[in-house]
């Protein structure tokens, strides 16, 4: 703490009221929204969604009279980063969510989890960062070197048969601790046959805690390539994870719409990667590399950054609301989801909440009948949508027989 404070020259007193009203914001969310289970209506979400993307705009235009143009512009940059990969990880949220059934008045406690649990591990990898940073001349070569990687992990393939509720700490849990395969209600324990159990819910919170670590490895080298402030990096992040979970019952049916995320997450990745290399030559301390002097290299003012960083985003969000593609392969991953769901028969409550998944599987393979059916095929074989569907139809028939 005492490092970062000496770094961002802001004092204990701002750091100590920052994060009480970020606590504060997160214990109004669970009294006052979360800890009665229910299902929040659009409208609900809606106006809370506006509400925290208002305090961090706000936020940020104080910090930008208050710190100057460079605090605020930075701060905005890292906002857009990390909500933009906050947003892309509401995705595996999805997956992991529909994996186990959880019931959808209690998917809030599971999104808040998921929201408090990020913000302990990224608070712990930014500070981690910021010690690498003042301590190894080196870090900012390594970082950009992950986030290369990572962009070009995003544009990979997916492979088939990647499940991230059966990740190796759900089987490790499963293994070593009583677990029991039904819910009661949004307990994390129950009482099954006498004896003590973790139910279904503590199973996939520890999942989502989980992919939040990973998430974090690589959301932290990205916003240290914007700013090496670590006030700016702490409240950019945490201000980008208020508001996550009512954005999810905002998008949840439009998640599917950002088919092209991923690539302008790649893109940005990539350019902040680069960036951070072009900076670590332009500072170079390195006696191997140019007889430790600096080199002239090109490197990115925040307000290019920021342009470019926008520029993409709102690119990629076009092309993929307005694109026929993009358009047909939503409506691919929406079958895909629901025949996954159904697949993990584990959780299920009942076999009524099976068969809604199934029924909605059915539905979405409707919707693709407005597109070409050579390119639906060849789409649901490039996913394989179409292997979990046969599978999904298979062990339908087999339940109902």
């Amino acid at each position: 703490m005492t490092t970062a404070l000496l770094t961002t020259n802001v004092s204990l007193n701002v750091w100590l009221i920052t994060i009480l009203v970020i606590g504060g914001l997160l214990a109004f969310d669970f009294f006052f929204h979360v800890r009665k289970a229910h299902e929040p209506t659009l409208r609900e979400a809606a106006i809370w969604s506006a509400i925290y993307v208002g305090l961090a705009i706000l936020f940020g235009v104080v910090l930008w009279v208050v710190g100057g143009h460079g605090m605020g512009v930075d701060y905005f940059q890292g906002y857009i980063l990390e909500k933009a990969l906050s947003v892309d990880n509401l995705f595996v949220f999805v997956v992991i969510i529909a994996s186990f059934s959880v019931p959808r008045a209690d998917q809030q406690k599971v999104l808040l989890f998921g929201i408090v649990f990020a913000l302990f591990a990224r608070a712990a990898f930014i500070f981690l960062g910021m010690a690498i940073i003042d301590n190894f001349t080196w870090a900012f070569y390594v970082f950009g070197l992950i986030l290369i990687i990572t962009a070009g992990r995003l544009l990979a393939p997916e492979k088939e048969g990647d499940d991230e509720a059966n990740n190796f700490i759900i089987r490790l849990a499963k293994r070593f601790l009583r677990t029991t395969d039904h819910y009661d209600g949004d307990k994390l324990f129950t009482i099954e046959n006498g004896r003590r159990v973790l139910t279904p819910m503590l199973l996939v919170m520890i999942a989502i805690g989980g992919t939040d670590i990973l998430f974090a490895l690589d959301s932290i080298p990205a916003i240290y390539g914007v700013t090496d402030n670590v006030y700016i990096v702490f409240t950019a992040t945490a201000f980008s994870l208020m508001g996550l979970r009512q954005l999810f019952f905002l998008i949840d049916g439009l998640l599917d719409r950002l088919v092209y995320l991923k690539y302008g997450l790649a893109i940005i990745l990539g350019f902040i990667g680069v960036k951070l290399i072009l900076e670590a030559m332009h500072t170079n301390q390195f006696s191997w590399i140019n007889d430790g002097k600096p080199l002239n290299v090109y490197t990115f003012d925040p307000y290019t950054s920021l342009g470019i960083i926008v520029g993409v985003l709102t690119v990629t969000v076009v092309a993929s609301i307005v694109s026929p593609k993009g358009k047909m392969l939503s409506a691919v991953k929406s079958v895909q989801r629901h025949a996954h769901a159904y697949l993990n028969t584990a959780y299920h409550a009942d076999e009524s909440d099976r068969q809604l998944h199934f029924d909605k599987m059915l539905a979405s393979e409707t919707s693709l009948m407005k597109f070409p059916e050579d390119k639906v095929q060849a789409m649901m074989e490039e996913t394989g949508a179409d292997r979990e569907v046969e599978k999904a139809r298979a062990l339908h028939a087999e339940s109902t027989d």
